[in-house]
């Protein structure tokens, strides 16, 4: 290899790393913000005397952060670059499967507390 090509593999190494890093990061910290909200939404719910779907909803929406977190996080510790791709990936996927979902629910929530 040239000195070249080792540059560019080790600056897409850690450009790599730190994506990984990014993912696992926001996705834990996506975590707490569901895991909030559901709380909110219960309060509401509880003073309403009506039930949501919306608490349900971002329950899985923080089980496919936690997914995508666990995932960076293994990407992170494996010594494997073939896994390490596939893991940081899938987890990129679900991260932004995620962040989508989180902006369904939000105007799902925002929809169903309005039009009651």
């Amino acid at each position: 290899m040239t000195t070249d090509t080792t540059t560019e593999t080790n600056s897409r190494a850690r450009l790599d790393h730190d994506i990984c890093v990014h993912i696992f990061t926001a996705s834990a910290a996506m975590v707490g913000v569901c895991l909030t909200v559901i709380g909110i939404l219960r309060v509401v719910i509880s003073l309403r005397k009506e039930d949501l779907l919306g608490d349900d909803l971002l329950a899985v929406n923080s089980m496919l952060y936690l997914a995508s977190c666990l995932l960076s996080y293994w990407a992170l510790r494996t010594r494997n670059q073939k896994r390490n791709h596939r893991l940081e990936r899938t987890a990129d996927a679900i991260f932004l499967v995620s962040l989508v979902f989180t902006a369904v629910n939000a105007g799902f929530i925002t929809w169903a507390i309005s039009a009651s």
